[in-house]
């Protein structure tokens, strides 16, 4: 492409943590009363007492256990944001509770499998992969998604990011694009290279600032596109790697369509791209390094669970 330079930057990102709450409370209370006339006789009273009111709060049944887990099941962003947490009763007269052993808790912790993404779709992730960007679409149908960007831990767990609202073409998703067809291509497809009009904002992967990065007229939503292709990545789907988002070469044919991109959101639905604000278009292009091999898998929410 005439006019076009790439550059390169080195700076690597943090891994945004995953939210994570926990609740657990603990009550206890004892009763002792000593008698000065009758010392040992109110000791056996005493066990006795106690025993008793052990059992019968374990036989009421004042201590109960539950899940303390929510997942958002329409998306396949959300993480686990509570642990198993033990809940007494006001009532509740039984003692001292400790917490699980450390080991079992990191062993709940550690995430080896992104929710709402199914078995054979995390199979299809490369091993060098530790960038995975999730665009996971409310309906088959719809033009809203949400996006997440997914790092994987020298012991293979994953952690999640932020979820960010984003647009996905008009008429919602297709496992088979064709050109024209205004849907987005449901897939994994990795991450090389980003663009765009305005200057790099340091970007780890090539970068390509050109002045032919430039969308006019008006969406589906009769919002303005101008300034759409500021800042771009390209989506690696029937495209050649290692060259400008602008480049045209389509390896699978004209037919399959081309030039599926991240790019801003203008308020509306795309013709196949994944759209999300300024803010955070530029801190993806920050974040995507070449050396974690990032991908996106994207699709409606229903598919990429299957």
């Amino acid at each position: 492409m005439s006019g076009s330079h790439r550059t390169a930057s080195h700076r690597r990102p943090a891994a945004a943590p995953t939210d994570r709450s926990e609740a657990e409370q603990y009550q206890g209370r004892a009763a002792t009363r000593r008698s000065r006339r009758k010392p040992k006789p109110p000791r056996r009273a005493r066990k006795l007492t106690v025993g008793t009111a052990t059992l019968l709060a374990l036989a009421a049944g004042w201590f109960t256990v539950g899940p303390g887990r929510s997942f958002q099941g329409q998306t396949a962003s959300a993480a686990p944001d509570r642990e198993p947490e033990v809940v007494p009763m006001q009532a509740a007269d039984a003692g001292q509770h400790t917490e699980a052993p450390a080991a079992d808790r990191s062993d709940r912790d550690r995430i080896t499998t992104i929710p709402g993404i199914g078995a054979g779709w995390m199979a299809k992730v490369p091993a060098d992969t530790r960038q995975l960007l999730v665009a996971s679409g409310q309906g088959k149908d719809s033009s809203d998604n949400t996006v997440t960007l997914w790092t994987r831990g020298d012991d293979g767990s994953w952690q999640a990011g932020q979820a960010w609202p984003a647009h996905n073409a008009y008429k919602g998703w297709t496992a088979d694009h064709r050109s024209g067809d205004l849907r987005s291509p449901i897939g994994l497809f990795s991450l090389t290279d980003a663009g765009g009009r305005k200057a790099d904002p340091g970007s780890k992967l090539p970068y390509d600032e050109n002045k032919n990065f430039v969308m006019s007229g008006r969406g589906f939503n009769n919002e303005p596109l101008a300034g759409s292709f500021d800042y771009v990545v390209a989506i690696n789907y029937n495209r050649a790697e290692g060259k400008s988002p602008l480049d045209t070469t389509y390896p699978e044919g004209a037919a399959k369509g081309g030039g599926i991109w991240l790019h801003l959101d203008h308020g509306g639905p795309t013709h196949g791209c994944v759209s999300l604000t300024e803010d955070h278009m530029v801190e993806l292009i920050k974040t995507l390094d070449p050396a974690l091999h990032p991908m996106i898998m994207m699709g409606d929410a229903q598919s990429l669970a299957a």
